[in-house]
């Protein structure tokens, strides 16, 4: 998956930045990470991927230059995990993910799971990488995310759930 060693058999920008985030767990690592979950396991609850899955996102990510390791606890050694300026980059390509997905993958009666709000001009920046309110290019900085209460209690409930299931796997081991 690592594409620092252009090993693209090909000029293609689309498919070589398809071998370092063409994976689904990648994307939602990294989404994980524009939402502030700077942590393993956080980043594990969220994505619902298994600890070898997010472990090898995670460690092709930080070869690639998308992320570096910073440490937060040294008993025991603890990671956090902080974009890098190109892992920051993609960050239009989330906004387009999720403009996509708010349009074409949900029904109409959902409603949009995040709306953000442009810290510019203070209205909605809409879906996309452009404030639909003033038509300024959207910035990660620039924006207030404002997740509606269904998708609060949808993250909240799969934080919970992961938290089960480990103090059962816990006690499985005792």
């Amino acid at each position: 998956m690592s594409g620092t060693k252009n090993t693209a058999p090909t000029l293609c920008p689309i498919a070589r930045a398809e071998e370092l985030v063409g994976d689904r767990w990648t994307v939602l690592v990294l989404r994980e990470l524009f939402m502030g979950n700077l942590r393993f396991d956080e980043i594990q609850a969220q994505t619902g991927g298994t600890p070898q899955m997010i472990a090898a996102r995670l460690k092709n990510m930080a070869a690639d230059g998308l992320i570096e390791r910073h440490a937060y606890s040294k008993r025991p050694l603890r990671y956090e995990y902080v974009l890098t300026p190109k892992g920051e980059a993609f960050y239009p390509v989330i906004l387009a993910l999720r403009a996509w997905g708010e349009n074409w993958c949900k029904a109409p009666e959902e409603g949009v799971a995040v709306n953000m709000l442009h810290r510019a001009c203070g209205k909605p920046a809409g879906l996309g990488t452009v404030c639909e309110s003033c038509g300024a290019p959207l910035k990660r900085g620039d924006l207030i995310s404002q997740p509606s209460a269904a998708y609060v209690s949808e993250r909240d409930a799969r934080r919970e759930a992961f938290k089960a299931s480990r103090a059962a796997g816990a006690a499985d081991k005792a």
